[in-house]
């Protein structure tokens, strides 16, 4: 019974110990410097399981990685308008703080509650393919339990309820 109270003593201090280091910003990583789109394409998704991208089939000169794949986002109407839209959905999503508002480009960097880890999350406006194309990656780690498709797949959801002007 003692044995059990101090591995409980134990998990409890690594807990809170995780909580300190994520509320100091120990747990949020680096932003990466190859954001942006180049040629048409955002940065390609990781090779481990913890990004999602509507480009990652095409990059002929990148590894696949099944489970990158998500959709972008479909717009009708004024491209720009709809790339402002998102920004605003955006700024008001708890956790994300929009850092670059482009003409056809936004980046934001999402971070969790507790732990503050840190993804970035990208999107490039298409005009000819009337869709807004998105990567969203965890900085750190190799998995991320499905967090960047759920917050993309809300994100989508959100967009796609909001009135067009």
């Amino acid at each position: 019974m003692k044995i059990l109270g101090l591995l409980l003593g134990g998990l409890l201090a690594l807990a809170a110990l995780l909580l300190v280091a994520g509320q100091l910003g120990f747990l949020a990583g680096k932003p990466p410097q190859d954001l942006g789109v180049r040629n048409g394409r955002l940065k390609p998704p990781s090779l481990t399981p913890n990004s999602v991208s509507s480009q990652a089939g095409s990059y002929a000169d990148h590894p696949q990685r099944s489970g990158a794949d998500i959709a972008p986002l479909p717009y009708t109407g004024d491209a720009r308008a709809a790339l402002r839209r998102l920004a605003s959905l955006l700024e008001t999503t708890p956790g994300c703080a929009l850092v670059t508002q482009e003409p056809a480009y936004l980046y934001a960097q999402c971070s969790t509650r507790w732990l503050k880890f840190t993804d970035d999350v990208e999107f490039s406006l298409d005009e000819a393919g009337g869709v807004i194309h998105v990567r969203s990656a965890s900085r750190l780690g190799s998995k991320d339990f499905g967090v960047n498709r759920a917050r993309v797949e809300a994100l989508r959801a959100r967009f796609d309820q909001t009135p067009r002007p």
